[in-house]
């Protein structure tokens, strides 16, 4: 358990915020006591970024592969050797083309054990579509990567964690896709991860309504009363400690949320807009139902302030940080159930 953890980093969208925050967070060489960070991009690339943000006393080690890390350096590997042309705070076909280039090189070193972890900078969803990444974002592909059945986005900061059922759909197909299949699996997911990755014993979970009031018993939608309702049910049954549906305006205002430990929204700017208001910069989302264990900041490409030295790294550092935290959480309960103590039955008589 004492052993420092492989932590590999993608750039995102070299365009925006993506290396500058990931600069920022490497340059205290004190974070290097709990990981060693393995940053899949171009040296060049960073060099670029470095020198735009005035930092001068940083470099990265360069490594073919992530079992040459130094574990006292922030480490890179070249994903590409070409110049690269950098325009920050442009959305165009390079940003997007070597996001997933650093993307690609790093999941594939993760899926064969290479890396205990993952942390992904930021993408625009739009230009990073390209043979071979079709998806709406870094949750799919990696689910469609890991091969996992289902996937839960997870948002967390502290003891505030939100999960979605529905995540990037448009808003008109919201509806539609809530079911009690997929709320009873999101919970399922969501109890389990509670349980495994924050070890939580018997977790307490809120469930949000859909519609305004949770649908005021069918006087705004029916969605909260015929779907909603049997899903808490139905899970309750399974020995989920659930609760709800609750309004999602009076839940938050009321500071009702603090009262759990988890909470499943129905669809994503439900939980997310809350969610990043209280995190407050310090947000991180989590890909709960992967084998491994994937994290990233809770905010975007930052295109409008890429290169001005004012992005915040709070919320990468927390990234990188909270998957540290899952995995030794994951390793030390596999550890103490691989190795239980005998169970021997006292006689009655016995003094």
């Amino acid at each position: 358990m004492s052993e420092k953890l492989k932590i590999g980093i993608t750039v995102g969208d070299v365009n925006g915020i993506g290396l500058e925050v990931i600069i920022k967070s490497l340059m205290d060489n004190r974070v290097l006591d709990y990981f060693t960070p393995v940053v899949y991009g171009n040296t060049k690339v960073a060099s670029f970024h470095r020198k735009a943000i005035g930092v001068q006393d940083f470099s990265f080690n360069v490594v073919h592969h992530p079992d040459q890390a130094n574990p006292k350096r922030a480490n890179m590997i070249n994903c590409w050797q070409e110049d690269v042309k950098i325009t920050l705070g442009e959305q165009n076909e390079i940003g997007g083309k070597y996001a997933f280039l650093s993307l690609e090189r790093a999941s594939e070193d993760l899926r064969n054990g290479k890396l205990d972890a993952l942390v992904t900078a930021p993408i625009n969803k739009h230009n990073i579509q390209q043979d071979g990444f079709h998806f709406p974002g870094h949750t799919e592909y990696l689910q469609a990567k890991m091969e996992a059945q289902d996937v839960l986005m997870f948002m967390i900061a502290d003891e505030l964690r939100i999960g979605v059922v529905t995540g990037h759909i448009p808003v008109k197909e919201i509806a539609g896709a809530i079911t009690t299949d997929a709320i009873l699996q999101k919970l399922r997911m969501m109890n389990e991860s509670l349980k495994k990755d924050f070890w939580i014993e018997k977790p307490k979970i809120a469930v949000l309504g859909l519609n305004p009031h949770a649908g005021d018993k069918g006087l705004i939608g029916t969605e909260d009363e015929e779907i909603i309702v049997p899903s808490i049910q139905k899970a309750k049954e399974e020995g989920i400690f659930c609760f709800g549906p609750y309004p999602a305006d009076g839940f938050f205002a009321s500071d009702t949320y603090t009262e759990f430990d988890g909470i499943l929204a129905m669809y994503h700017d439900q939980g997310l807009i809350p969610f990043k208001h209280i995190a407050s910069r310090k947000g991180v989302n989590y890909t709960a139902g992967l084998p491994i264990v994937r994290t990233s900041p809770d905010h975007g490409t930052g295109y409008d302030i890429a290169g001005k030295n004012i992005a915040s790294h709070e919320s990468f550092l927390e990234a990188i940080f909270a998957a540290v935290h899952i995995v030794k959480r994951r390793r030390e309960q596999e550890e103490l159930v691989a190795n239980p103590l005998p169970f021997r039955r006292l006689s009655k008589d016995r003094d």
